[in-house]
């Protein structure tokens, strides 16, 4: 098979939770502990750090391996979804995963997959994992996908569990309340292993503690601990809590002997984008007129963007919006401001919101604008119309600032 191939069959073939939602969620670790142990166990062959979280889980992950890296350390880093290529999902000290090596792991493994039907997630957990074996990295930095209790990636024994925060997301899967969700995502903390977390919320402090004291795991809030202040070149005002959630982290990894130095750590936040190639969060893509693009997109996540916004100067507002279907747009619609033009707009996902009952949803809100068939459509006119002076927003969904940069 061809990489495309490959890639074609793993997306047809085998659910997957970005594209189908629900139907490909699997509450069980019984096939990702399968598969390992058909691996030959490669989880156990290099250290981890373990990210969970509502948002800043993958800004967090990729600033840690940035750090790491700077330490001198050979550094994995898993996280999801994509935005251009698979292969963005599986990295080695920023260099993503060879397609031959995708090529050879399905075809190695096809047999199993199918004999099992393993989900998408699943056998890209098991892939990412025996690339990490296969070339001997120092750290694995892997971020969760969904949840954390009973995710893929719960199979590994961490040096640092790291739980950025807490937010209503995933609900039909994690629970409707911060507490039940916290539960899902502190399932993650294992006996004995330190657990950082990165927003001290009052719905959330007791599970934590709770569960920390059941394994026997050292708990600390980053934000109680952490008043140095870093910059990093990832740029809104949001990574700031990002910030001080890793820099504990890596405090802990000293505490267990690990030399990472604080030039390391100022060095590292400062050389994300160069060390770990991250894309989407808050990236310009335009000076004049200012593109800009972020893939926050549940109600923390896009509080967080929409207050970026609110700091920028600009003439006029033109925002490139488009969502997944099983989106409650009545959670984010009052967080979206009404002084800006919208270019409604569908993801070319199966999951994808189409453009017209989106716009027409939101009309209900106060929110308006015109709908197009694509998103290159959308952002195309929003150009067109947008004068030197105005600023131009994109997002929503991953999806949606995938088919931009």
């Amino acid at each position: 098979m061809t990489y495309q191939d490959t890639l074609n069959w793993m997306f047809s073939q085998l659910p997957m939770y970005q594209r189908q939602g629900k139907t490909a969620f699997k509450k069980d670790l019984s096939n990702t502990i399968k598969l390992a142990k058909y691996l030959a166990n490669p989880e156990e062959k290099f250290k981890s750090i373990h990210v969970a979280g509502t948002n800043g889980k993958g800004s967090s992950s990729h600033m840690l391996a940035s750090i790491l890296q700077e330490a001198g350390y050979k550094v994995g880093l898993y996280t999801s979804p994509h935005l251009k290529d698979f292969r963005e999902r599986i990295k080695i000290n920023g260099q993503e995963v060879s397609k031959q090596f995708v090529i050879g792991f399905i075809e190695r493994n096809r047999a199993f997959f199918e004999a099992n039907k393993l989900s998408f997630f699943e056998m890209t957990v098991g892939m990412a994992f025996e690339y990490f074996a296969k070339q001997k990295v120092d750290f694995a930095v892997v971020e969760v996908g969904l949840g954390g209790r009973l995710d893929s990636t719960n199979i590994i024994t961490p040096e640092v569990s790291v739980i950025t925060n807490i937010g209503l997301d995933h609900t039909q899967f994690l629970g409707d309340t911060r507490e039940a969700i916290a539960f899902e995502k502190g399932g993650i903390i294992k006996k004995g292993v330190p657990v950082v977390i990165g927003e001290t919320q009052k719905e959330t402090i007791s599970v934590f503690k709770g569960l920390a004291k059941t394994n026997n795991s050292k708990i600390v809030f980053a934000d109680k601990v952490i008043s140095k202040k870093y910059k990093s070149d990832l740029i809104g005002s949001y990574q700031s809590k990002n910030i001080k959630t890793v820099v504990q982290t890596i405090h802990e990894l000293q505490k267990l002997g690990f030399n990472i130095s604080e030039n390391n750590i100022t060095q590292g936040l400062l050389k994300v984008v160069k060390n770990t190639r991250l894309l989407g969060r808050w990236q310009v893509l335009n000076a004049v007129p200012k593109v800009v693009c972020d893939t926050g997109h549940n109600r923390e996540g896009l509080r967080h963007v929409m207050q970026q916004l609110s700091n920028e100067s600009f003439e006029s507002l033109h925002i490139v919006f488009g969502v997944v279907n099983d989106k409650d747009l009545s959670t984010i619609a009052d967080l979206l401001p009404k002084n800006a033009t919208y270019y409604f707009c569908k993801p070319s996902i199966l999951r994808g919101l189409n453009e017209k009952e989106l716009k027409q949803k939101l009309s209900k809100f106060g929110i308006l604008g015109k709908a197009y068939g694509t998103v290159n459509e959308a952002y195309n006119s929003a150009l067109k119309n947008a004068k030197n002076n105005d600023l131009i927003f994109i997002g929503g969904s991953t999806f949606v600032v995938a088919e931009i940069i």
